[in-house]
């Protein structure tokens, strides 16, 4: 398993900024006997949600009050960023949350990175890639970012190939060859575990696997598993990225208390990289 954690001269000095704000809150807790705002972090449902309740347990035992918001799909967690309704969230690794900035023009910040969630194909209809036959339905995720990394999934089990260079803009106008005529279905992300009744394969990511009750043992192939790029960050607005509230909250998060919880309950399947 994938346990590179080496950090370059900005994350350090991020992490050194996280543990002097931490220390200072506490301190402010401790003099003034005064609870701040609860801060409020969005994320989606699952292990996700799971691990940072998890989290938020550890930090109102050391006085910080953290109330997670769970969201049903990966829009409105960042509309409610940008609007302030939260201070927080995360569900997003770093090409989903460019390619948001990119299409809507949110003024964000990502703060530190958690762990990877690979992303594999599934089904409930077949039990290896050689029993995929000609016309077989296949789903994939519907926003940009995770379509193609559906789809590079699809061409690293050998059953399509990508135009040269579409990479990760890759979407289904891409497949230059597609020996089985697979007839692929874009569905959006949090929905595709609810449609393998109806298909025959589909691009899940193990969140939302783990949250239908699916084994991530029975994955076909995934991918993923130790990609920093793929690693869940903690998003902010900019104008809130060194609010001290959430600089401690992710030190609290990112300890061995927390990274202990998610190796004994997820095993190899989520990937801490601090």
């Amino acid at each position: 398993m994938w346990s590179d954690t080496r950090i370059g001269s900005h994350d350090r000095r991020r992490a050194l900024a996280i543990a002097a704000a931490g220390a200072l809150l506490a301190l402010a807790f401790a003099s003034s006997g005064q609870a701040a705002e609860p801060l409020k972090v969005g994320t989606s449902g699952g292990p996700i949600a799971d691990i940072l309740q998890f989290a938020a347990a550890r930090a109102r035992e050391q006085g910080l009050d953290v109330k997670v918001v769970e969201f049903s799909d990966w829009v409105t967690p960042n509309e409610a960023l940008q609007s302030g309704d939260i201070d927080a969230n995360l569900f997003q690794h770093t090409p989903f949350l460019n390619n948001a900035i990119a299409a809507r023009g949110y003024t964000f910040t990502p703060i530190a990175p958690t762990y990877v969630l690979p992303v594999g194909l599934y089904s409930k209809k077949i039990a290896k890639l050689s029993e995929v036959h000609p016309g077989t339905r296949a789903a994939v995720a519907n926003d940009p970012v995770n379509e193609a990394r559906g789809l590079l999934l699809f061409e690293k089990a050998g059953l399509i190939k990508l135009r040269a260079g579409s990479g990760e803009t890759a979407n289904v106008r891409d497949i230059v060859e597609n020996p089985k005529n697979l007839k692929f279905l874009e569905i959006e992300a949090p929905q595709l575990p609810r449609v393998l009744d109806d298909v025959e394969l589909a691009q899940v990511s193990i969140n939302y696997l783990i949250a239908s009750g699916g084994d991530p043992e029975s994955l076909l192939i995934a991918d993923g598993f130790g990609d920093p790029r793929y690693a869940l960050q903690f998003v902010a607005r900019t104008d809130k990225k060194d609010d001290p509230r959430l600089l401690r909250f992710v030190s609290i998060y990112r300890s061995p208390e927390v990274r202990d919880y998610i190796t004994a309950k997820y095993g190899r399947f989520i990937v801490p990289v601090w």
